[in-house]
């Protein structure tokens, strides 16, 4: 099924329109005062997400739709700025950047990403899965593309929402952070702090809306791919991506 691209096409679809979803709820639930421009057209990516006719085109749109939702991603940090600091350490975004990420916010994007890729390949193993051959994300030497195209709609809900977490209650602040050659990292204490914040959100109980049943996130992550697993024995007949309530 990973080489037919009708399958790989519709669940693309699938894993892309959670994916902006999520990414709306979270600027409805956190930001200051949200964009009524950036919702609606978040709502309009969602849609053609899930009418999209290739992958080509998908990437298309879930690039749009990360434009406009990093675009608002500042009014979801609510801290002052420590002019005692150099800029690269303040939490003050301007836009994603990665490989290497270049300032203090994307610091931790990049790093909490990283540990959500590590407990969705674990959750591939569990469930019997070579987390190594995906169907958006293309299989590539030492990339876990399955634990790839299983997180995207858990980007927002467990990464994004566990860096806001660690910034707004000071679980990490601008002093945690050392320069390396062009790129931004955390200390010792930095990553303690933030890996607090990571922890708890994975711990954090939410609905399924399949099941109607409350679950950690933790837990969530083998439930999607159980259900994935499901889906390829044609046990069901569509992939149900998580879209928070």
């Amino acid at each position: 099924l990973a080489g037919q691209p009708w399958f790989c096409r519709n669940l693309a679809r699938s894993l892309t329109e959670a994916k902006v979803k999520n990414q709306r709820t979270l600027l409805l639930r956190n930001h200051v005062e949200p964009d009524s421009r950036t919702l609606a057209q978040l709502k309009d990516m969602a849609v053609r997400a899930a009418e999209c006719d290739s992958l080509e085109q998908l990437l298309g749109i879930e690039g749009n739709a990360a434009r406009l939702y990093f675009g608002a991603f500042q009014g979801l940090i609510k801290t002052e700025i420590d002019e005692t600091l150099p800029a690269i350490f303040q939490f003050d975004f301007n836009g994603r950047n990665r490989r290497p990420p270049r300032d203090a916010v994307n610091a931790l994007l990049s790093l909490g990403y990283s540990l959500l890729v590590r407990d969705f390949t674990i959750a591939c193993y569990a469930v019997g899965f070579d987390p190594m051959m995906g169907f958006y994300h293309r299989p590539r030497f030492g990339r876990p593309a399955l634990a790839l195209d299983l997180m995207e709609p858990f980007r927002p809900l467990i990464v994004d929402s566990a860096v806001i977490s660690a910034i707004n209650n000071r679980m990490v602040t601008p002093a945690d952070f050392i320069q390396v050659a062009d790129s931004v990292a955390l200390n010792a204490a930095g990553r303690k702090g933030f890996f607090r914040a990571y922890e708890l959100r994975m711990d954090t109980m939410a609905t399924h809306p399949l099941f109607d049943y409350r679950v950690t996130y933790r837990r969530m992550l083998e439930i999607q791919a159980r259900l994935l697993a499901k889906l390829l024995q044609g046990e069901i007949p569509s992939y149900p991506a998580f879209v928070t309530r």
